[in-house]
């Protein structure tokens, strides 16, 4: 029955991939004055409820499958990824009545924080327990999996935003989730409530868990000053048209999965710890680039944006496969706790870039130039993770 199992993981990761994108696919909708007419911070907090609850219900995933097993809480969180693609669409008839439109988009990136939560780490779990000998692969596979989502969420958004009814995307979801629950159905996934707890037995939380969790927190930031900020970037700054952003979007998702793909493929030529080490800093050029560009630099925007993907790619799964090795007696909770740290980190950046520029404090380049400085602080972090892996390689030798 694995073969079947693992389908419905892979097919949840792509969707989920989807859905994680979709709200930031529709930024200029949502900021477009003759539509929602939402300000960079309005479009910025819609994110606050999806971070609260991604990060809670991330960290509670672990023992909601230990009291309830991993069915319920994977079929309760795409219920939850429904319910947000419905309230997405049906925010079109608010349209027009600011206060509305924001009260049913704030429900719906709500409802997509807790899928994710519940989703993400339990799709992880799952996929773990049914290839066990192959975990480092699997992981790579389902995050490279929802990466291909994050691609398509914006390509999709573009189709339909020219065919002139941007809702079809949500319904699309819809669709797609409901068949995926009925796949799902008759299907016996690892990870009940015995196996579970044992997974999962209350210990102390080891001090270098922190540097993951510090990790982690600043690499949701600058993969979210990408992933929610690339199109209002382009359209303000390279004044580029829809279907121009919406581009530059999906090179950034689209070179993130790349890279996992590559670095899960080139594992045994090229070890982990050397492309752990070498990601922020090509991340930290793009955010350079992005920083300096002059106005209407379309072609080199995008580059910039495929970069920064490239730079992300393989971070958080090797974050998450570093800290499984590293703390043994803490591996049930290093995918939650990681999540939940992105997460933050997610929160952090999607909501705080629009006050301070709403108020001017800051524009969108300065903010890269931030991002670019982050970057950097996660290479030095990068080295000191991966100490322990290099000097074993070189004894090895």
């Amino acid at each position: 029955m694995s073969k079947q199992e693992i389908t419905a993981v892979y097919a949840a990761s792509f969707i989920q991939g989807v859905g994680y994108v979709a709200f930031p696919a529709a930024a200029t909708i949502f900021t477009n004055p003759h539509e929602f007419n939402f300000s960079s911070t309005m479009y910025g907090s819609l994110f606050i409820p999806q971070a609260i609850l991604s990060i809670a219900f991330s960290l509670l995933s672990i023992k909601l499958c230990n009291r309830y097993g991993s069915k319920p809480v994977y079929f309760l969180g795409l219920i939850a990824n429904l319910i947000s693609m419905v309230l997405l669409a049906l925010s079109t008839v608010a349209m027009h009545n600011t206060s509305w439109a924001f009260g049913i988009l704030l429900t719906a990136t709500a409802f997509l924080g807790l899928g994710l939560g519940l989703t993400a780490p339990t799709l992880n779990t799952i996929a773990a327990l049914l290839y066990p000998e192959k975990i480092n692969s699997i992981i790579l596979i389902v995050n490279a999996l929802l990466g291909v989502g994050t691609v398509l969420a914006p390509i999709f958004m573009a189709i339909f935003v020219g065919f002139g009814f941007w809702w079809g995307f949500p319904v699309l979801m819809t669709i797609l989730i409901f068949l995926l629950l009925l796949y799902s159905i008759p299907l016996q996934f690892p990870g009940g409530k015995t196996a579970v707890s044992q997974a999962s037995q209350k210990i102390s939380i080891p001090p270098r868990f922190w540097l993951f969790v510090v990790f982690a927190v600043l690499y949701g930031i600058i993969e979210t000053l990408n992933g929610n900020w690339a199109l209002i970037y382009m359209k303000k700054h390279v004044h580029a048209s829809i279907k121009v952003q919406s581009l530059a979007l999906a090179t950034f998702w689209g070179m993130l999965t790349v890279g996992r793909v590559l670095f899960a493929a080139i594992e045994k030529q090229f070890a982990e710890w050397r492309a752990f080490r070498i990601l922020p800093f090509i991340a930290a050029v793009a955010f350079i680039l992005l920083a300096s560009l002059p106005p209407n630099n379309v072609y080199l925007a995008i580059f910039a944006f495929g970069l920064a993907g490239f730079g992300c790619s393989a971070l958080y799964p090797l974050t998450i496969s570093f800290g499984d090795k590293q703390l043994t007696s803490f591996t049930a909770s290093i995918a939650g706790g990681v999540l939940a740290s992105d997460l933050f980190g997610y929160g952090i950046a999607a909501f705080g870039a629009g006050p301070l520029l709403d108020r001017s404090i800051m524009s969108l380049k300065e903010i890269y130039a931030v991002g670019a400085f982050i970057a950097l602080i996660l290479g030095g972090l990068a080295y000191i993770i991966t100490q322990k892996s290099a000097v074993k390689q070189e004894e090895r030798r």
